[in-house]
């Protein structure tokens, strides 16, 4: 029997197996950084299977199996783990268990597949060519987990990386991917002007904040359609807006949270630079203050690596339908491993309207095709074999 139908077969006999434990880690979600539980089991699978385990990021872990071959490539296979604070509103037997907290990204499913690639992999370690790393890691979800992992040194002798990822607009089981960007940067800021408060009857007796918020709510989007080269992609949205919540009262500040998002890191900082000092004048008209900082660690574009795209996308079409990604303005903290060594992201569909699983990520209706899960860990396991033949 040739290795990838051997592979294959073991993926389709561990569907229960996958299905039981995605269905665990969806019934007890974690967020970020408090992944406890979850690491707690895959350390203790990965022990149960033979690797060598090591802690990464507080609540990340790192299974390393070597290969029957001495020497080879190293590849790192990577399953983020956290939960979102979401309230489920699914009525599924395996609902979670925990008020305000539930997988609705697929990370249950990432962790599981990989799992399920585990235990394949030790089955036929001794065809394997090198090394494999297995990367359980935390707080994607906004964490920057895979940014820890690769600050400390995890990825520093790794040759490739690959990461799957459940993916709602797609068909159950198609397997997407493509050369180069293939999702956005990602920043999370916050404007604030300061003025003067006061009474609404007597604005002329304040320096009211929400005048240049408006202007530069407004400003921010001329950015978009004026001062970018049209054939460049860029978001800009800022749909949090807080300032007075009496209508009778000027508020002292106006807080204005939103976010950008690119495939250029250049032109990234660029416009983070206008929107700087759009920012600092417009409140200077109206003798306000204003100020922009970052509340979260900014991600970079994802990209792909072109020469592993097209040997993911040969591989992948062992396993039936494949199509070129579209490239998202979603962003992903797997860009952190991109920089640092080449590999590839990959999406799963898991979209099936006959089953009624047709809402997006971070939903609260969110759900993933379990009967598609088992291609998640052949891609994982097969990528992990072959890469030692990769030129």
């Amino acid at each position: 029997m040739k290795m990838e139908t051997r592979i294959i077969e073991l993926a389709k006999q561990l569907e229960p197996y996958i299905i039981e434990r995605r269905r665990d880690f969806h019934m007890h979600p974690e967020i970020r950084f408090e992944e406890v539980r979850t690491s707690q089991i895959v350390e203790e699978e990965l022990k149960k299977f033979g690797y060598k385990v090591i802690r990464t990021a507080g609540t990340g872990v790192i299974g390393i199996l070597r290969g029957g071959s001495k020497g080879g490539k190293t590849v790192a296979l990577r399953a983020d783990m956290d939960a979102l604070p979401i309230q489920e509103e699914n009525d599924v037997p395996y609902k979670s268990k925990v008020p305000g907290k539930m997988h609705a990204c697929g990370h249950d499913a990432h962790t599981a597949m990989l799992l399920g690639a585990a235990r394949i992999l030790a089955e036929i370690k001794d065809d394997l060519e090198g090394t494999v790393k297995l990367i359980f890691q935390p707080g994607e979800e906004g964490g920057a987990g895979a940014k820890n992992i690769v600050e400390e040194g995890h990825l520093d002798d790794v040759d490739a990386i690959f990461g799957i990822h459940v993916w709602a607009q797609l068909p159950s089981g198609v397997i997407a991917t493509r050369k180069g960007p293939i999702m956005a940067s990602s920043d999370g800021y916050v404007i604030r002007i300061k003025g003067k408060g006061g009474h609404a009857a007597h604005p002329h007796l304040a320096n009211d904040p929400t005048n240049p918020a408006t202007d530069i709510y407004n400003a921010l989007q001329k950015i978009v359609s004026r001062n970018v080269n049209p054939f460049s992609p860029l978001v800009i949205t800022t749909p949090v807006i807080k300032a007075s919540h009496e209508y009778n009262v000027i508020p002292g500040v106006v807080e204005i949270k939103g976010t950008l998002r690119t495939f250029d890191m250049e032109l990234r900082n660029k416009v983070m630079t206008r929107i700087k000092k759009i920012v600092e004048f417009y409140s200077k008209a109206w003798d306000c203050e204003g100020t922009i900082e970052l509340f979260r660690i900014p991600y970079p574009p994802t990209v792909n690596d072109p020469k592993l795209a097209e040997f993911v996308m040969e591989i992948a079409k062992k396993l039936g339908s494949v199509v070129e990604a579209e490239p998202t303005m979603g962003a992903e903290d797997f860009a952190f491993y991109l920089q640092k060594a080449p590999g590839v992201f990959i999406f799963l569909g898991i979209r099936n309207e006959e089953k009624g699983i047709v809402y997006p990520h971070h939903h609260p209706k969110f759900d993933v095709d379990e009967s598609v899960l088992w291609k998640g860990t052949a891609m994982y396991s097969l990528l992990a074999c072959e890469f030692g033949t990769f030129e």
